[in-house]
C-alpha cells in the first residue's frame, strides 16, 4: 500500500470534509432536491450514518433523533417505510433494522415499536416469501428480486429469526439464479449483474452454503470489472462507477479474490471522485456528490484497507465492529 502515501494532499481522504457534508445532509430543508429524495430517506440514514462509522466519527449524528426517526417510519405490520406516510418495503425495513443495530437501539424496538417488537417486523419480512419457490416479493405488490431475498436474510438474522423463513428454498432460487459465467441476476435466467452477484453471495454466506458459488470463474467475471482508469463498472461494456467499489469488492472479498484487482488504481480513481472542500463523493470525477456514493467509495477504501478507515463486513454492509457485537464474534 506504499503507493497510497505517494498520493498528493489533493487524493488524501478528506475525512472531516466527508463529516460536515454527511452532518449537513438534513439540513437543507428549504432546497427542491431534498423533497425530491424523501423515498430515499431512510436508506440515506442508514448511508450517510455507516459512512460516519467508517470514517471513525460513529456519534456525528444525535442518536436519540436517529432512533426517533426510524420508529416513525414503521407501520402496524411491522415494515417501515421510507419516511413517515411511505409505504412500508423490504428495503426500507432492512435499512431501518441497521440503523438500530448500529446504534444499539434494538432494545428501543422492543420498548416502542409498532406490536411485538423485533417479531413484528421479522413477521413482515418473514411473509413476503414464496414458499414454493423460495423467492422474496418487496412489499405486498409482489415483485420479486434477488435484492429482496438478501434483504430479508440480513434483516432476519441480525434480529435473531432467520428460523422464520424456509432458508432451504431460499438458497434453491439463488442456484436457480446462477448463469454461465458464475454470476446472477435478479430472477432465473437474468443476465449478471455486480449488485445482484453481491446480494446472491451475501445470502449464500448467512445460509452457510457457499459451496454452491463457482469461485474462480466468477472472480475472474468480477475482476474483468475494471476498467483502464482504474474504476469499476458494474457489467460487460458499462462504463465506471464509484458504487461497484462496494458491489465487486465485497463480492471478491468474501471469494477471497480481492488481489484479483489493481487495488492502488482503484484507490486513485475513488480519491479522485471526492470533492475534498466540500466533503462528498461522486460517481466518476467532476460530478455531483451525494451520499449513495460518498458511502460506497467508503465501503471500498474499507475493503481495499486504505488507512484511517474502519473496517466493514463484506456480508453485512456494516462495521465489522457491529456486527461482531451482534454475533458475539470475538474480536
Amino acid at each position: 500500500m506504499s503507493g497510497v502515501q505517494d498520493l498528493p494532499d489533493e487524493l488524501q481522504l478528506a475525512t472531516a470534509a466527508h463529516v460536515k457534508y454527511i452532518q449537513s445532509l438534513d439540513t437543507r430543508k428549504d432546497e427542491y432536491d431534498y423533497w425530491l429524495t424523501e423515498h430515499l430517506r431512510l436508506n440515506g440514514l442508514y448511508w450517510g450514518l455507516t459512512a460516519l462509522h467508517l470514517l471513525r466519527h460513529p456519534d456525528a449524528l444525535p442518536r436519540d433523533e436517529t432512533i426517533d426517526f426510524v420508529l416513525s417510519c414503521q407501520h402496524d405490520n411491522g415494515g417501515f417505510g421510507a419516511a413517515p406516510g411511505h409505504d412500508a418495503h423490504m428495503l426500507y425495513t432492512v435499512s431501518a433494522v441497521q440503523i438500530l443495530v448500529l446504534a444499539d437501539a434494538l432494545d428501543e424496538l422492543e420498548k416502542r415499536g409498532k406490536g411485538n417488537g423485533k417479531a413484528q417486523v421479522g413477521k413482515f419480512l418473514a411473509d413476503l416469501q414464496n414458499r414454493e419457490t423460495g423467492a422474496f416479493a418487496g412489499d405486498e405488490w409482489g415483485e420479486e428480486d434477488t435484492r429482496f431475498l438478501y434483504g430479508a436474510l440480513n434483516g432476519l438474522s441480525l434480529l435473531g429469526l432467520l428460523h422464520l423463513v424456509d432458508v432451504d428454498r431460499a438458497v434453491d432460487h439463488i442456484a436457480a439464479c446462477t448463469n454461465s459465467d458464475g454470476g446472477y441476476g435478479v430472477s432465473p435466467g437474468s443476465e449478471s449483474h455486480s449488485g445482484q452477484i453481491f446480494t446472491c453471495l451475501a445470502a449464500l454466506s448467512i445460509a452457510g452454503r457457499k459451496d454452491l458459488i463457482q469461485v474462480d470463474k466468477l472472480a475472474a467475471w468480477l475482476s474483468e470489472r475494471q476498467v483502464a482508469c482504474g474504476g469499476l463498472n458494474g457489467r460487460p461494456e458499462k462504463i465506471e462507477d464509484v458504487c461497484y467499489n462496494w458491489w465487486v469488492l465485497s463480492s471478491l472479498e468474501m471469494l477471497g479474490r480481492t488481489h484479483w484487482i489493481d487495488r492502488e488504481k482503484l484507490i486513485k480513481f475513488t480519491l479522485t471522485c471526492q470533492d475534498a472542500k466540500q466533503g462528498g463523493l461522486s460517481d466518476r470525477p467532476g460530478h455531483m456528490v451525494d451520499v449513495w456514493h460518498t458511502f460506497f467509495g467508503l465501503t471500498g477504501l474499507s475493503l481495499l484497507k486504505y488507512p484511517g478507515v474502519e473496517e466493514i463486513d463484506p456480508v453485512y454492509c456494516l462495521p465489522k465492529y457491529t456486527t461482531d457485537r451482534i454475533f458475539g464474534r470475538a474480536k
